[in-house]
């Protein structure tokens, strides 16, 4: 069901999943393009997280999906802020990449993070991709304008504020307890779980993966469970 929730700087979109009663869980996708290359992914493993009998929220955050705000206007406080707002009713705080950098101030029952990133690998990916398009096109981008003043820069097709990025490059994930952290096996980072499949945020387009999202579905419904036990 399509839904809204309300924050301080306006209304986003938001999408529910799963019965009326029961835990809730809330989702934060990956940030800038790994959002878009995985919400069908995100939005499989919500509906066989229903299946479950559990309940999932998944809202779009400021200048992402529907929201009426540009990319290049948001801060770090505008996710976070945003992120808590969307979390009202939700009891248990799921997180996909990236987006485990923007959930760590939401008071929750657990915390379930799969493939979490550390926000200086997250912008160093965002300029080794602009410098990669840059030199095909005999130019070079020096990532050192990140921490110069300045109009915001644009990286993977995105207008990203310097002060958003700055921020982001400090950030680590909360892996407040109980924290469950689930990785691919490709992934020989420390996990409490490492689970068959492909990174689907390094596809050149979003794809999808069902068999994977109904095995990490089936991780967070026990973990779930487990917590409200």
């Amino acid at each position: 069901m399509i839904g809204h929730y309300d924050w301080a700087g306006g209304r986003e979109a938001m999408l529910r999943f799963g019965p009326d009663d029961g835990p809730v869980v809330v989702l934060a996708l990956p940030l800038f393009e790994e959002a878009n290359r995985t919400r069908a992914f995100a939005v499989t493993m919500l509906r066989a997280l229903a299946g479950h009998g559990i309940a999932s929220v998944l809202p779009d955050l400021p200048g992402t999906g529907e929201s009426l705000i540009e990319l290049e206007d948001v801060m770090a406080s505008s996710w976070t802020d945003a992120f808590s707002s969307a979390s009202d009713r939700a009891r248990h705080v799921a997180s996909l990449r990236g987006g485990c950098l923007i959930a760590g101030n939401v008071p929750a029952l657990s915390r379930w993070y799969f493939a979490p990133m550390a926000g200086e690998s997250l912008v160093r990916d965002l300029v080794r991709a602009r410098q990669a398009a840059d030199r095909e096109e005999g130019a070079r981008f020096d990532n050192k304008e990140i921490d110069r003043d300045g109009p915001p820069i644009e990286l993977t097709g995105n207008r990203i504020s310097r002060r958003l990025l700055r921020a982001l490059r400090e950030a680590e994930p909360d892996a407040l307890p109980p924290c469950r952290v689930v990785r691919l096996d490709g992934d020989a980072r420390p996990a409490d779980r490492h689970v068959p499949g492909t990174p689907l945020w390094r596809r050149a387009e979003p794809d999808n993966d069902p068999a994977l999202a109904a095995l990490l579905a089936d991780d967070l419904a026990a973990w779930v469970r487990r917590c409200e036990s």
